[in-house]
């Protein structure tokens, strides 16, 4: 079993105090974290089952990177929005990223921590040094799902990573919506549509017509 290599510990926090040419009534924080580390599976043949390492780095991850944002973000309460990513260097699989986050022993710890009980949005892919880490946000609360409010994307990069027998692991939260957010969400559509969240019709409010008219 190998033991769990960081190299690095990279931070990105984004204030935005203007949007649109006026300022924002709240100033909109987004942070992401990301851990830069070997691929374990790097320079091996294809390996069928990827359960024990991922047991062995996942919540290795989550211990370095949950209380950063937390730490950047000042707690869990001003969370509202999140997500995760991971890149695999060219060396790696696409499933080598996505198995280190898709896991509950990441993701979880995540969303336990930001008093959150909805899923993560996520990018998982393969790629070179430099390429633009995305994560991409929706809200942490499984019935606020609809909030187009809070459709963000968070992007950084590192110069040097992931090196291509490496991988970038990363999570990224949000304290509110978008500055000035005014498309309205899905729920609302769905009623001028007609139809529940399920896509069925809504029941009209009119009585039925009475037997025989």
């Amino acid at each position: 079993m190998k033991e769990p290599v960081v190299r690095k510990v990279v931070d990105c926090v984004e204030d935005t105090l203007v949007e649109g040419g006026r300022g924002a009534e709240k100033p909109l924080r987004m942070v992401a974290c990301a851990a830069v580390i070997k691929n374990p599976w790097a320079a091996m043949d294809f390996v069928e089952d990827l359960q024990p390492q991922i047991l062995a780095h996942a919540k290795v991850l989550a211990d370095i990177l949950v209380p950063r944002v937390l730490g950047q973000m000042g707690g869990p309460d001003t969370i509202e929005a999140f997500g995760k990513c991971a890149i695999t260097g060219t060396s790696g699989e696409v499933e080598h990223a996505a198995g280190l986050i898709h896991t509950l022993h990441f993701g979880n710890a995540f969303r336990i921590a930001s008093r959150a009980d909805s899923f993560l949005p996520f990018t998982n892919k393969r790629a070179g040094a430099g390429t633009a880490i995305t994560i991409p946000m929706t809200h942490k609360e499984a019935e606020s799902k609809g909030s187009r409010a809070h459709f963000l994307t968070l992007e950084f990069s590192i110069p040097d990573a992931p090196a291509h027998d490496e991988i970038v692991v990363a999570i990224g939260a949000a304290s509110g919506g978008r500055p000035h957010h005014r498309i309205g969400d899905r729920f609302n559509d769905m009623k001028l549509m007609g139809v529940d969240q399920a896509g069925r019709p809504l029941e009209t409010s009119e009585d039925p017509p009475a037997e025989g008219q």
